[in-house]
């Protein structure tokens, strides 16, 4: 039997996904300007302090529930953990030493990631694609880190910040799968989320207090502006349009941003960080699309 056949994309679903790809392109060279004077977790406290109830209003105007249970409470507390707080303080100390674009590369890895994981957790389906997928993303990844690791001398601080945002991602991805199975029990994405990112801001709240970090803004317009931008811009904004259009288009199609959004955000870090392009990284660069392309596209159904 033929496939049923899929709408074209709408204008609005241009606007949507363009946003997508946009508003998250973007975010890393944000988060690049916050690294430096104050501590990751304070940074990313703020963030999410300013996100989470822009992000409960937003459900509370979707008409979801902002009522749980206990046990609910403490998987947003853990859905805060992974996803909005210990993935992004990873990803700011990774940023102390690579450049933006690259923190965006390794991210993008977290679509093939969660196939793998999907498998594990949700006992979700599996294919070869996969398989081929996560190896020319790895290869990928490689290939653009190559020129920074291998050389006359050995960069141990490039390799400490690529591993710091792998562990980043992976923290992402396994708060994925706990996202997924919130929405299993009928749990609202945006009321969930919110939840998340108030319990994600108030541990790194406790964290930095228990360590001494002065809680501070560096009053420059690059960290308020990156502020702003990765707490209203790439925190509801994004994920608010990322939502919809997964609902319009479908998470397959949808999906597709997470391949375009690296190549915005090393364009950006061409420009404002004199990221230097060699041909390994160009061949990494394509690898890594091409796997994560391999990964998301639907195979045709008989």
């Amino acid at each position: 039997m033929n496939a049923m056949p899929r709408s074209s994309f709408t204008v609005f679903d241009v606007a949507l996904y363009s946003a997508v790809v946009f508003a998250w392109g973007f975010s890393w060279i944000a988060l690049h300007y916050q690294v430096g004077v104050v501590a990751p977790e304070v940074s990313v406290m703020w963030r999410f302090a300013l996100a989470a109830p822009v992000m409960l209003a937003v459900a509370a105007l979707r008409g979801e529930r902002l009522s749980f249970s206990v046990h609910d409470h403490l998987r947003f507390a853990l859905l805060g953990a992974m996803i909005f707080s210990t993935n992004f303080v990873l990803f700011y100390y990774g940023g102390e030493v690579l450049t933006s674009g690259l923190l965006a590369v390794v991210f993008s890895l977290a679509s093939v990631i969660n196939v793998w994981l999907g498998w594990l957790v949700l006992r979700a389906p599996i294919d070869l694609r996969v398989v081929a997928g996560g190896v020319l993303g790895f290869l990928g990844v490689a290939a653009m880190f190559y020129p920074q690791l291998v050389g006359t001398t050995f960069n141990h601080a490039v390799l400490i910040g690529l591993l710091l945002c792998v562990a980043g991602t992976m923290f992402f991805c396994s708060g994925n799968m706990v996202s997924a199975l919130l929405q299993r029990r009928g749990i609202p994405v945006f009321a969930a989320s919110g939840y998340g990112m108030l319990y994600g801001a108030a541990g790194l709240a406790l964290y930095a207090a228990l360590h001494g970090f002065p809680f501070i803004v560096e009053p420059t317009v690059k960290y308020i502006g990156g502020l702003i931008w990765l707490s209203l811009v790439s925190s509801v904004i994004a994920f608010g349009s990322y939502l919809t259009l997964l609902g319009r288009i479908g998470a397959d199609r949808a999906g597709y941003s997470t391949v375009m959004f690296p190549v915005v955000a090393l364009a950006v870090s061409t420009v404002a960080e004199g990221y230097q392009w060699t041909l390994p990284a160009i061949i990494g660069l394509i690898a890594v699309m091409a796997g994560n392309l391999l990964v998301l596209r639907r195979p045709a159904k008989a």
